[in-house]
């Protein structure tokens, strides 16, 4: 007990103390000393403190008491005792205004006093009345924010604030300072970005500040090698831009010793090689870093050889030979290039060796100008190659030009060409002098040469005998050497008519040609293609192709689009070449270049058949793989006909209407039309067939003429009967004169005859006896003599006759006229009375027929009833009282008004009466009567005809 009371006292007095010390106030920090760094824009603070590391700070600008930075910062435990130090970077240059610093201790929830204000002056203050512009010459990193102050002079008002040529708004923070912040700055140029501020009734721009934007260094690649194989020369490559120079550009080190940087040039050069290189590079925003390490021998750049020359030359072969600046490179191993070029056309040569300074070109063209450099590099441990030497030229020494590459063209049994191809400046082997060309025959009897000028390539060959086998060589000479002769055995001459060719197609800008090996080829083959429409001289190529190979590709550029070649294949041998194949092709076949030429058309009957030539070859351009027909109209043309048969060069349209047409043909090749040939033709109704119709047309009216006339031959009594009826003489009872003449009556009073209903007969007058026509039997004499109209057939004639008791007429004078009334000639012939048509009925008998009066004009023929029957007409004639007085019966049937009735007609039907005219003719009588007569006789004639009675 007594021991637990002595700890419970121990642990009171040990707690005591601290209570008592966490009572006591803090103290307040005193001695603050404030110091500025205007290039960083940092305020350090430093003050008095006896212990606690925990304080609260604030910060203000003097002028508006514009609290800026108020935070409880804990300083590290590396402070001095009983001192303190904290530094404040401020956005807004120190010297734009005051600042005032304030500091209190805090431990815990305990706080103590503040300390009072601690101010540091700016450049605002009133002794100050010159404008200023801040920060000045600053350097700052591409992207940042940089804030701006502006201190305008006194009695001055701000305008604007601008960056380059930006307006940037600003901030007042004391009376005569102003801020702007420029956010995310571009990299300025070598020279700075201007910052202007700019015041009111000021012309000048005022104030201003320059601003460096940049990037810290970006150098890389560090190298270091040797030339002269003892000193070191390392360099590098610049990275980005910095865009700072100057005194705020890039400085380098070298192992700690300083670079010149001249020219741009990123090298540093160090006497001895010592291995190991460290390359540090700075400038305002950083510091870059870069190391080497190499041994000397790994790091060789050889120097480019000296004094380059050719010591020996031949037609083929050369030694050149040059020397080194620095004697390490005696014995050091070395590879080097020989460049080697001529006619644009260089080889590169390796050689190696130990201090290599001599090498031999072989294999050279002869009389060929050269053109060589050198290069090395080190053998062992190879790193890159040196530089070039100077460039040499040299010429080799002339030799025996090559042997020409001949061939031989026929272009007919006995005339060809001797054709070769020009030798290159390689192949000539020096200045060419001219060819020699000879000809002979393997029979024998030597050969005959000619020389050729060097410009020429071919020569005329002239056969005057093929069938012995003649030969052809052709050799080359320069100014020393001549070449080996070229021999060739004249070949057959092949037409395209003597050998079918096929047709080839081309392939990207050529032609290739296959064929099947011959066994007689044992000095292989030549492909020959010249222009199918060249004519007797062609423009011909070759190409030979080794025994073994049959197949080859034509390739020139004198090929051309459009242009048909004819492709041989021949066998070479010890005989005579001999043609294996032949083809014909083009390049690219295009559109015929002329329409088809003599383009004809002719018409035969309904139709038209077109004629037309082929097309030149030249100007065909392409397989001609048919023609097109068309019917060209006025706004289109229509396809009539496609002839694939390209041989077939005619064409017939048939059925065609009359009139004009167009007809276009157009040629075809796989490239298209050509422009096509139009021809016109006007179908007229063609001769033939106008012929052949009117032959037609008159046979058929020929038979029917002979059909007609026979019908008519057998028939011709009827048709006389019909249509030519005799015209019968008047039968006159008594002596009447065959002479007739005008009847001379005295006129009456009025001019009129009157008929009498009930007329008295009169013996001693003459009356009218009417004559049948068929009872007419006078000759022709009597017949003409008659003053009758031989124009109206059927009609009765009547003529003027006294009716006596013996039935006799008395004749008149042939003076009777002359004894007429004088005091008026007037001839007087009576018309036909005509039956009314009012009275078609059959009339009553009439009592006063015997009467003997004159009744004129009374229809011959029996009325339809009275025709019906002939028997009881008979028997009336009997029963008249009279029956011995003149009748119309006794007269020859005449019966004149025997349809009359008993009183006059009404004013509706029409009766006949007398005229007077100066002729005997009788009137025609009426219309309707006629009609009647002639329809039953139109009607009537038809049967009879058929039946063949007369």
């Amino acid at each position: 007990m007594p021991s637990m009371l002595l700890h419970v006292l121990c642990l009171l007095l040990l707690v005591s103390p601290s209570l008592s010390q966490d009572d006591a106030p803090l103290g307040v920090p005193q001695q603050i000393q404030l110091e500025k760094d205007f290039s960083a824009q940092r305020l350090s603070v430093r003050w008095h403190c006896d212990h606690g590391s925990v304080f609260d700070i604030e910060i203000y600008r003097t002028e508006f008491m514009d609290i800026v930075f108020n935070e409880t910062v804990e300083l590290g435990a590396g402070r001095k005792a009983g001192a303190c130090y904290w530094n404040w970077s401020s956005a807004v240059p120190l010297e734009c205004t005051s600042h005032s610093v304030r500091i209190r201790s805090r431990d815990r929830l305990r706080v103590s006093d503040w300390s009072g204000l601690q101010t540091t002056e700016g450049n605002d203050m009133p002794d100050n009345t010159e404008a200023q512009m801040y920060p000045q010459d600053r350097v700052v990193l591409a992207g940042s924010n940089t804030t701006f102050c502006c201190i305008l002079g006194e009695g001055q008002v701000l305008q604007e604030i601008r960056y380059k040529t930006a307006v940037l708004q600003e901030a007042r923070v004391s009376r005569r300072s102003y801020v702007v912040t420029q956010t995310l700055q571009p990299p300025s140029n070598y020279s700075g970005t201007n910052v202007f501020c700019v015041a009111e009734n000021i012309s000048t721009l005022g104030n201003g500040a320059v601003i460096f934007v940049g990037y810290p260094p970006g150098d890389e690649d560090l190298t270091c090698e040797t030339q002269d194989l003892v000193s070191a020369v390392c360099q590098w490559r610049e990275g980005r831009s910095t865009h700072l120079a100057g005194r705020r550009g890039t400085r380098y080190t070298l192992n700690g010793r300083n670079c010149k940087i001249s020219a741009g040039a990123r090298l540093c050069s160090w006497k001895q090689w010592e291995g190991n290189w460290t390359l540090i590079a700075k400038n305002p925003l950083g510091i870059k870093e870069l190391s080497d390490s190499a041994p000397l021998s790994h790091r060789v750049y050889p120097v480019a050889p000296r004094s380059v020359k050719v010591l020996v030359r031949s037609a083929r072969n050369a030694t050149l030979q040059w020397s080194w600046l620095y004697p390490g490179y005696e014995t050091f191993p070395l590879t080097c290039q020989v460049n080697v070029a001529s006619n644009g056309v260089a080889v590169t040569h390796n050689y190696s060796g130990a201090g290599l300074s001599l090498v031999s070109l072989e294999n050279l063209w002869p009389y060929e100008t050269y053109r060589v450099r050198v290069r090395c590099g080190a053998q062992n441990s190879f790193w890159k190659w040196g530089d070039w030497s100077k460039e040499i030229s040299f010429q080799t020494k002339m030799d025996r030009p090559e042997t020409p590459d001949m061939w031989i063209w026929m272009g007919s049994d006995n005339s060809g060409l001797v054709l070769w191809k020009p030798l290159s400046q390689r192949e000539r082997h020096g200045e060419l002098v001219g060819y020699e060309v000879g000809q002979g025959s393997a029979s024998g009897g030597g050969t005959q040469s000619v020389g050729v000028p060097a410009g020429q390539h071919s020569t005329a060959l002239s056969l005057q005998d093929n069938s012995s086998q003649p030969f052809v060589t052709l050799l080359a000479r320069n100014a020393e050497w001549a070449s080996d002769s070229s021999r060739l055995m004249v070949p057959k001459y092949w037409a395209d008519v003597d050998v079918t060719g096929s047709e080839i197609s081309s392939r990207e800008g050529g032609f290739d040609v296959s064929w099947l090996a011959s066994a007689n080829a044992s000095h292989g083959y030549v492909v020959e293609w010249f222009d199918t429409s060249c004519g007797q001289y062609c423009s011909v190529d070759w190409l030979k192709v080794p025994e073994g190979t049959t197949s080859a590709r034509i390739e020139s550029s004198d090929l051309l689009a459009g242009v048909r070649y004819t492709i041989s294949v021949y066998g070479l041998s010890d005989d005579p070449p001999q043609l294996l194949d032949r083809r014909h092709g083009y390049l690219e076949e295009m559109v015929p270049a002329e329409p088809v030429p003599s383009l004809e058309a002719s018409q035969y009957e309904s139709s038209v058949s077109l004629y037309w030539q082929e097309a030149p070859l030249r100007s065909q351009r392409g397989f001609v793989r048919g023609y097109n027909i068309y019917l060209a109209n006025v706004s289109k043309y229509t396809l009539l006909a496609n002839i694939t048969d390209p041989s077939v060069r005619n064409y017939t349209i048939k059925k065609l209407g009359l009139g004009t047409y167009k007809f276009t043909v157009r040629a075809y090749t796989s490239a298209g039309e050509d422009g096509g040939s139009t021809v016109s033709i006007k179908l007229e109704p063609y001769s033939d067939l106008l012929l052949f119709e009117m032959l037609v047309s008159l046979a058929a009216m020929s038979g029917f003429l002979i059909l007609v006339t026979a019908l008519c031959y057998r028939k011709r009594q009827w048709v006389k009967k019909a249509f030519y009826p005799e015209i019968p003489e008047p039968k006159l009872p008594g002596q009447w004169s065959t002479s007739q003449a005008t009847l001379d009556v005295k006129p009456s009073p009025h001019s009129v005859v009157h008929i009498v209903e009930n007329p008295q007969w009169d013996s001693s007058k003459e009356g009218l006896v009417p004559v049948s026509e068929e009872d007419e039997d006078v000759d022709d004499s009597a017949s003409e003599s008659a003053d009758t109209d031989s124009d109206e057939p059927g009609l009765l004639r009547y003529y003027n006759q006294v009716v006596g008791d013996g039935g006799q007429a008395l004749r008149l004078p042939a003076d009777s006229s002359s004894s007429s009334v004088g005091s008026a000639d007037t001839d007087v012939t009576y018309t036909g009375i005509q039956t009314s048509p009012c009275t078609l009925e059959a009339p009553a008998p009439l009592e006063t027929q015997a009467a003997g009066g004159y009744r004129p004009q009374v229809h011959a023929t029996q009325h339809p009833q009275q025709q019906q029957q002939p028997e009881q007409q008979e028997q009336r004639a009997d029963d008249q009282p009279e029956a011995a007085d003149p009748s119309p019966a006794s007269f020859g049937g005449y019966k004149p008004q025997c349809t009359w009735r008993p009183h006059s007609p009404d004013g509706n039907c029409s009766v006949g009466s007398p005229t007077s005219v100066n002729s005997s003719q009788f009137l025609i009588p009426d219309v309707s009567s006629e009609d009647s007569r002639n329809a039953g006789s139109s009607t009537s004639w038809i049967p009879s005809f058929l039946s063949g009675k007369p």
